[in-house]
């Protein structure tokens, strides 16, 4: 990955952790973890854990609701240009890399 691609993806995350931080007041505890920057630049797809993990769908709905207050927030903060498409998911490769790591502390 070229350093302008990474300075693009840390950018987005930096932004949307930033953002959640503002916008998010429920009791669950939301963590940007990346963000994936389609080649064309046209799709961000930035990647969260939630704690507890029950709240994890309710958590996906409200940030996608939530996408075109995350575009007025970045062109307030960055200078991006063409504003992509922003989907929110779930980090499930997080969440499986925890998982490994409790079963190999419980072994």
């Amino acid at each position: 990955m070229t350093f302008r691609k990474e300075k693009i993806h840390e950018l987005y995350k930096n932004l949307a952790a930033e953002f959640v931080t503002v916008v998010s007041a429920g009791p669950a505890l939301i963590t940007v973890t990346h963000a994936e920057v389609a080649p064309n630049e046209k799709i961000v797809k930035i990647f969260f854990t939630v704690l507890p993990d029950d709240q994890e769908n309710g958590v996906e709905n409200f940030l996608n609701r939530k996408r075109s207050e995350f575009v007025e927030f970045i062109e307030k903060k960055a200078k991006i240009g063409r504003m992509p498409n922003i989907e929110f998911k779930i980090d499930v490769g997080e969440k499986n890399r925890q998982r490994i790591d409790f079963l190999l502390k419980s072994e």
